[in-house]
């Protein structure tokens, strides 16, 4: 029987229960008694080539009951083969670690995946390369597109089909970072992508108390590799964000499905009322696009994420201070809803963009709060 969705983010890792507790237990144990049955001992030089560490617990920075359980379920709902990691940056530097490319074309993203291309650049000589059509062609097979969809800070999408036949016809990768708009708002693999890469600090995480990153892979043979990159990485997600992270992804479905209609509500309102507000230049969301692409990659809903521009930096710097309901702060994805001038955070900016992530208030509440602020100046 397939499961859907909620019940998979509650049994998925049913059957990695090692106790009778309904909540697993925080494992704060960095390390493992070995077998006490002498003849059950196996020495590392005399492991099958084909040996699988899952369960076989020793050293937290191997592995852990409750990170195991994180992957069961990341597994189910992503679709994949999953390893998680101490941070988003920290499943990046993982995907650049194993696949090990010469080329990396990519485009508007999270800024610290640049800095972490810089350095590729600064230690390796890696070539980066841009998304237009001049650059794709330069590809070479093991080299790798890498784009990131709803796109970060402005919440717009780019066509995955192109970039995955782009990438596909030099023998390149696509790796794709969907924590904009994670499941089941958008699932790449079904346009081309060959790798999905989460922040799930973000959505997964969704109460911004923990750092986490996962990679999903099609394979079981490179997961494996991943994981023996991530022991000798030391990015291992931690034990107590694993349990967060449990705690978070039994009412994820929730969370993300009341945001994305909370967004498309707030992002409408703007759009339909922008000639009441003088300062406001400009929109951006996946929802107000026209290109057909966007819904087909987006059938059950919208990211919560948008950004907005003002008439200027000062109205900008000045704008989060006239909100009630949206702390200035950086991040994303929580229950709260939040409001940046991201130019604090993002030197690639303009300086009168303002990003936006909706959380999980009454819509209504959100929408009156913005009429105020931008009628007020």
């Amino acid at each position: 029987m397939s499961e859907r969705l909620s019940t998979q983010l509650i049994h998925a890792d049913d059957y990695k229960n090692r106790v009778p507790d309904v909540v697993s237990p925080i494992n704060v144990t960095t390390t493992f008694r070995f077998n006490e049955d002498p003849n059950k001992l196996v020495a590392v030089a005399d492991l099958p080539k084909d040996y699988d560490p899952e369960g076989d617990y020793i050293y937290s920075r191997e592995t852990h009951p409750n990170c195991e359980k994180v992957e069961a379920i990341f597994d189910k709902i992503l679709g994949g083969y999953s390893v998680v990691y101490s941070s988003g940056l920290g499943a990046f530097n993982g995907l650049i670690t194993h696949f090990n490319p010469k080329q990396v074309a990519f485009g508007t993203c999270y800024h610290g995946v640049h800095a972490i291309l810089d350095i590729q650049t600064r230690n390796h000589g890696l070539k980066q390369l841009s998304l237009s059509d001049e650059d794709l062609d330069k590809l070479q097979p093991g080299d790798l597109v890498h784009i990131e969809t709803p796109v970060n800070p402005l919440g717009i999408s780019y066509d995955l089909k192109y970039y995955a036949e782009k990438a596909h016809s030099k023998g390149a990768l696509l790796s794709v970072d969907a924590t904009f708009a994670p499941p089941p708002l958008q699932d790449p693999f079904k346009f081309g992508a060959d790798i999905i890469m989460h922040s799930a600090t973000k959505y997964f995480g969704g109460h911004s108390d923990l750092l986490a990153g996962v990679l999903v892979v099609k394979t079981k043979e490179i997961k494996r590799a991943l994981f023996d990159d991530r022991i000798n990485l030391g990015s291992i997600i931690g034990n107590l964000e694993s349990y967060l992270l449990l705690r978070s992804l039994r009412s994820y479905d929730l969370r993300i499905l009341k945001q994305s209609s909370n967004v498309l509500k707030v992002v409408t309102f703007l759009n339909e009322n922008k000639h009441r507000f003088k300062s406001l230049t400009k929109i951006h969301h996946s929802s107000l696009q026209t290109e057909p692409y966007v819904k087909e990659q987006l059938p059950n809903g919208y990211g919560p994420v948008f950004a907005i521009n003002l008439d200027n930096e000062i109205t900008a710097k000045t704008f989060p201070s006239k909100l009630k309901y949206f702390q200035h702060a950086t991040s994303l994805g929580g229950v709260e809803s939040l409001v940046e001038w991201r130019a604090l955070s993002d030197e690639h900016v303009e300086k009168t963009l303002l990003r936006f992530s909706i959380g999980t208030e009454d819509p209504q509440d959100l929408i009156e709060d913005l009429d105020q602020a931008l009628s007020s100046l």
